[in-house]
């Protein structure tokens, strides 16, 4: 039986970093880990929370239309009907995905660096000052103050966060899990990557036995540590069950 480490573990401090960036003395480390899992599940909270609310809001406003739309296509030409349906599940599956959120924490202050693919919802008047409050209300830290920055992924599509969020989306709306998967890897094309790896497993297709199915293409060497590989776990819920996403992405070598 072959012992698995992750990727990332296996590889901190020659080609990966420390998402963390802080000192406590051993009796306070513990109370440090929860505040850094507090401070990264409110952020993740306050995203899904407020892209919820956009979602509703378009569908509210686009529902009339969206019907005169549809008649209009049927009577033109269906093929034309399908490419725009396609290109809104590109486009809004990918959307506001955390790729990483970094924590420097200082003496009176706690630096939060937010990593984002397309930071379309947090670029709005007021939704930094809104999320501040909501960290300090979490974190309560009266002698700390919090400042928020936000950096936008240079090439969101090499990122395996955002092609596990991608894929989920289409699973979520019944598209085939293989079609996912190789529009999924069709998608690094716009990123400088040389080789990627998606895996997924549980109950494919609704079928009653457990799977797995995996697709590769290019190199991925991760036994190598100078190797620059970025991995990700991602659980998607489905009607049939949860259904388990690993995506290896093979950036470079040092």
């Amino acid at each position: 039986m072959g012992q698995k480490i992750n990727p990332l573990g296996f590889r901190l401090g020659t080609t990966q970093n420390h998402h963390s960036f802080w000192f406590a003395q051993p009796k306070n480390y513990s109370e440090g880990l929860q505040e850094d899992k507090k401070i990264r599940n409110c952020i993740k909270n306050y995203i899904q929370k407020n892209r919820k609310k956009g979602s509703n809001r378009k569908i509210e406003s686009d529902s009339s239309s969206e019907v005169i739309t549809h008649n209009r296509k049927i009577e033109s030409d269906s093929s034309s009907e399908v490419i725009t349906h396609n290109r809104k599940m590109d486009s809004g599956s990918s959307s506001e995905v955390i790729t990483r959120i970094e924590i420097q924490k200082e003496i009176d202050t706690i630096h939060v660096i937010i990593h984002i693919g397309f930071p379309n919802l947090l670029k709005k008047k007021g939704a930094i000052e809104e999320l501040e409050k909501d960290l300090q209300k979490e974190v309560n830290s009266v002698n700390q103050r919090l400042n928020i920055a936000i950096e936008k992924v240079k090439e969101p599509y090499g990122q395996p966060n955002i092609l596990a969020e991608y894929i989920a989306f289409q699973l979520k709306n019944r598209v085939s899990f293989r079609k996912a998967m190789k529009k999924a890897i069709e998608l690094t094309k716009k990123a400088d990557i040389r080789g990627v790896k998606v895996k997924i497993a549980g109950r494919l297709a609704g079928k009653e036995i457990a799977r797995a199915e995996c697709i590769k293409k290019g190199r991925l060497p991760l036994q190598t540590i100078r190797a620059k590989i970025y991995y990700c776990c991602y659980p998607i819920r489905t009607i049939y069950g949860v259904l388990g996403v690993k995506i290896w992405i093979f950036v470079d070598e040092e």
